[in-house]
């Protein structure tokens, strides 16, 4: 058993810093390199992407990334794991291999975790009890099933130990939970087991504080977001873990960021709902007996997690099409900018109202005024307003009633209120509206899978 391991996180979603696990790789000591690329809507674009194409479903800069840090990972015997394998991970791990063998890399296994996937399962699954309910309605999985984009389970951090236990120098995956793949190294290198909630739990507290990669070393930050130094040069979080479950949260010396009580502090409240109960399929979390101490030099001891057993589910993150939106914007210089933005939008909607066309919703901001806020945005007076963006988005079933909108736009420069500029790009075209469905199903209808790939 090792007596630490330092594991490194290298996205914190699909788009983030290109350079990240590069830096990450080569500018201090790491055993893991992370990467977290998935998001909900993530997984339906991947979904459609794969649809029209079925070697495509995966974060696409994987393979590009790859040319750059599998020698340096080779050479220093660095593991890397993400979930960038979306909705097709073979695909994606034989475009890595193809990679490798490029590079002139031996001797290199890549797991890959699959089995989340059950869009193609869904009859069989819902005959046999399992409606997949909306948990925030209710409502059958039933009612939008003709309409469904995606469907996918969470897996946890087993899957990844597995892969790595088989000797993966790489561990891809599909829709494993943000924190599963922090956690899942610790488990293997420690031999934590099933019921070891507390540690469990404290690995997936450290996954949760690397999630989001550089939020939790000095970006984003909502405290003294002016201290923290050379964010142009931002160095990502690392978790120094140790057998007790002990974690050190830092970043490699001469980064710009900050690790600090207050950054690591910010980023636990980040996304959760029951700070007692945060679920994951290997544990559920106590996050109110995290205990933090700022030990300086951008190092922050995270300890004394407490957890308990899993639940009998795992989530399912599903989409599906619902209808059609398009929005549009227009800018309005002072004096009254407000008002002429105002003026505007009545305008348009009583044309669209003329029109007959139906929408499900019509939303309109004043970027520059209550885009933020919405209504708690601060009364000002309208002339000291140097200028206003209108911008008005609307949703509907019907496609035509969003094309007409689109054309609604531009006659307003003419047609409307005077000192108006920034229409761009041409007339707003009709994109479809993917949903969100999150649901549960029992663990026993569902089974990981893992395959191993070598070269």
């Amino acid at each position: 058993m090792k007596d630490k391991i330092r594991i490194a996180s290298g996205q914190g979603f699909w788009g983030d810093l290109i350079d990240a696990p590069y830096h990450q790789v080569t500018k201090g000591p790491i055993d893991y390199l992370v990467m977290d690329y998935l998001a909900e809507v993530t997984m339906s674009i991947l979904q459609k992407q794969k649809n029209k194409n079925p070697e495509l479903g995966y974060a696409r800069d994987i393979p590009e990334l790859m040319k750059r840090i599998l020698p340096v990972c080779k050479e220093k015997n660095i593991r890397i794991i993400t979930n960038g394998g979306g909705v097709n991970p073979l695909s994606c791990a034989n475009a890595v291999m193809k990679v490798a063998d490029e590079l002139g890399i031996k001797n290199l296994k890549i797991g890959i975790v699959l089995g989340d996937n059950i869009l193609e399962r869904l009859n069989e699954i819902i005959s046999s009890g399992a409606e997949l309910k909306n948990m925030e309605t209710g409502e059958s999985i039933i009612s939008v099933k003709d309409r469904l984009l995606s469907a996918n389970v969470y897996f946890g951090a087993f899957p990844i130990v597995e892969a790595l236990q088989k000797g993966a120098d790489i561990v891809i995956t599909g829709r494993t939970t943000d924190t599963g793949l922090t956690l899942a190294p610790m488990i293997y290198e420690f031999g934590w087991s099933k019921n070891d909630y507390d540690k469990l739990s404290a690995g997936t507290v450290a996954g949760h504080i690397l999630e989001c990669g550089a939020q939790s070393s000095g970006g984003n930050f909502l405290g003294d977001w002016k201290s923290v130094p050379n964010m142009a040069e931002i160095g990502f979080p690392i978790a120094e873990a140790f057998p007790n479950g002990d974690v050190i949260i830092t970043k490699h010396e001469n980064t710009g960021g900050r690790v600090s009580f207050e950054t690591v502090a910010e980023q636990l409240l980040y996304e959760i709902g029951d700070p007692k109960s945060y679920i994951t399929p290997d544990c559920v979390a106590d996050f109110t007996s995290i205990k933090l101490e700022d030990l300086g030099n951008d190092q922050v001891k995270v300890f004394d997690v407490k957890g308990f057993p899993e639940t009998e589910f795992y989530k399912v993150s599903c989409s599906y099409a619902d209808g059609y939106s398009a929005s549009a914007t227009l800018t309005y210089s002072w004096p009254e900018a407000l008002t002429k933005a105002k003026a505007a939008d009545q305008i348009l909607r009583k044309r669209l109202e003329n029109l007959s066309l139906t929408f499900d919703e019509i939303r309109t901001e004043f970027i520059g005024y209550n885009a933020c806020h919405g209504p708690l945005a601060k009364q000002l007076p309208e002339d000291d307003i140097n200028e206003i963006m209108l911008r008005v988005a609307v949703r509907s079933q019907d496609y035509y009633s969003v094309e007409r909108f689109g054309k609604e736009i531009a006659p307003l420069i003419l047609t409307g209120p005077p000192s108006v500029t920034g229409f761009a790009g041409g007339r707003p075209k009709p994109s479809e509206v993917v949903a969100y469905w999150p649901a549960l199903i029992p663990k026993s209808l569902v089974k990981p899978e893992i395959k191993i790939i070598e070269l």
